[in-house]
This record gives C-alpha cells, structure tokens and sequence, in this order.
C-alpha cells in the first residue's frame, strides 16, 4: 500500500518551517498534485524531485542559480521558448532556489498554467535533499503488522507471536527494564529505502499498551516520556511460539540465519519458546544482544561450529 497523493498546498506547509519559502505564483492551485503513475514508478524521492531537466517531466522541477541563467541568457525568443517548455513537463510545483528571482515570464507562466511557484533563499541542493527525504517518507509502501514494537538497546525490535502468549505483559516488563515502547497492538510499517523499514504507532494508539486484566495503560504518562519512541528502524523480529510448535517447526540449532520479509526487505528473525517459569524478557534482551554481535559480524554458531572442526582435525591428528 502507497499514498497516491500529495497536494501542493501540503507539501508547502509541511516544510514551510524548515525550507522558510514563499508560495509567489499558482495560488490558485493549492490542490495540484503528482501524476499517479509517476508516483506508482517511483523508486524514491530521488525521482520526484530534481533540478530542472525536460527529460524527467511529472517531478518537483528544482530552479537554482545556474537553471535561472539558463532561463534568462539568449535572446528573448530563446529565454521565451526555454520558459514556456516547463509546462510541458506537467510538474506539480516548481521551487526557485539560492534566493534567485524568477523572470516574470516565468511568474506569468505559472499563474496561466496554475502551476505553484515556490521561492526560498536556501541552496538548491539543501532543497532537493529535504524534499527527496519528505516524499520518499510520505510516498514509502506500507503495511500494517501484529505485535509490539519496542526500542530495545537501541535497536527496533517487533515481538510477534500468537494471541495470548503474553506479548503486551513482556512488553511492559522490557519497559521497566528501562526499554522504550513504540508501538503496541498494531504497528505502521514503511520501506523508505531499498533496505530500510521504518515502524511507528498510528497516532490512535500513541503511547498506550493494552495488558489484559489491567486495561489500557498510557505509558508515557505512568513511566515518563523517556519510555516512549516515536519511530524506529526494524532490526529484528522476535517470535513468541508454543514450545510443541517450536519442536515441530523449527530447529533448536538453526544452522543459517533466520529472516522475514516485510515489504520485500529481509529482516533477521528469532523464534524463542514460551513456557512457564521462563524469564522471556531476559532471553529477548539476550537475543537482541545476540543480533548486535551478527551486525558486527561475530556468529557465536560459527565459531562453536569451527571449534569443533578443530577438535576433531585434532583428534583425527592423534589417532
């Protein structure tokens, strides 16, 4: 699932505060928004926004310093064609960049075609990154998944598992444990590049956990502010199973990494058991360490799996 639009009148407010632009032509289409299929192709924001070019139409057509000279050096049948080229291209807004002022032929344009004009003092390239972070944000494929998003050790962890085997009360015990809740119930999930996953927690459930026989608990209210993320990079996936499903499913000794796929990005995956007595948030904040060591490239299995190739080249040895 992908957002398919974005209006211009939203864009501008969104980053007003940060870009601290001016809308000076085109008001009269603050609902002007990106071609659909532009946006359905699109691999990131890097392809709906760029300096000005007729090759690329349908994307935010960035104007700085050199596009203006462009634009202004010829003759005025030259500067006149030049201009009158850009609605050709069908963008859904145009930014003029580095505090340059826009020929009025320009301005002109804008106005007939009803096409936004923007203008701001700050660098074109500033801009581009800004707005290609923005829209790969807002335009990221998504999709919703089941479970606990929890910051744990500074890594995004999502608990999974069946309804019912106490992954909202492992939740809160990681909580007390000093670790941050994101998301409970119902965690966002958005690719924002080719290998990341970002989670977050719809704005209805914000800052609640649900503990059955307790209720709802708000918990940046009981635990402070210092409990509760915003947002977070999925890292690894932890799966609560039965242990006769663990026995029937999975190996107790896995000899390759487990990974998910979520929105077409493999995340590590570990499968731990739930059985009574046992301290499931220790063993999560164990295997969460575990990963850390994989990103850092030790494998704890590799190394027992050549310590006993050693052991037995040298019992081979003594034979």
């Amino acid at each position: 699932m992908k957002p398919a639009a974005i209006s211009a009148d939203e864009l501008f407010e969104d980053r007003r505060a940060l870009l601290q632009w001016q809308w000076i032509a085109g008001r009269n289409a603050p609902e002007r928004r990106f071609d659909e299929e532009a946006v359905r192709e699109a691999r990131s924001g890097a392809d709906l926004v760029g300096h000005l070019n007729y090759i690329h139409p349908y994307r935010v057509q960035i104007v700085g310093a050199r596009e203006i000279s462009y634009l202004t050096s010829g003759s005025p049948e030259d500067c006149a064609r030049r201009v009158a080229r850009i609605v050709t291209l069908e963008p859904p807004a145009l930014v003029i960049c580095d505090g340059q002022t826009p020929p009025h032929a320009l301005i002109t344009l804008c106005e007939k075609s009803r096409i936004p004009l923007f203008s701001t003092a700050r660098p074109a390239g500033f801009v581009v990154d800004v707005l290609r972070a923005y829209l790969s944000k807002h335009f990221a494929d998504c999709t919703l998944m089941h479970g606990v998003f929890m910051d744990i050790l500074g890594m995004g962890v999502l608990i999974t598992g069946e309804s019912g085997l106490g992954k909202s009360e492992l939740g809160l015990d990681l909580i007390t444990r000093g670790h941050g809740l994101i998301a409970d119930d119902v965690v966002e999930m958005a690719r924002i590049n080719e290998h990341t996953i970002e989670g977050r927690c719809p704005p209805l459930l914000q800052n609640l956990l649900e503990v059955r026989g307790i209720g709802l608990l708000d918990i940046c209210t009981i635990f402070g502010e210092s409990a509760v993320r915003r947002r977070m990079r999925l890292r690894l996936i932890v799966q609560l199973v039965r242990r006769e499903t663990l026995e029937h499913k999975h190996e107790r000794l896995p000899h390759e990494p487990l990974f998910q796929d979520v929105l077409e990005v493999p995340i590590h995956k570990t499968v731990i058991p739930v059985e009574a007595g046992r301290n499931m948030a220790v063993l999560v904040e164990a295997a969460v360490r575990n990963a850390i060591l994989k990103l850092r490239g030790i494998d704890t299995y590799d190394i027992f799996v050549q310590r006993q190739r050693q052991a037995m080249q040298q019992d081979a040895a003594q034979e």
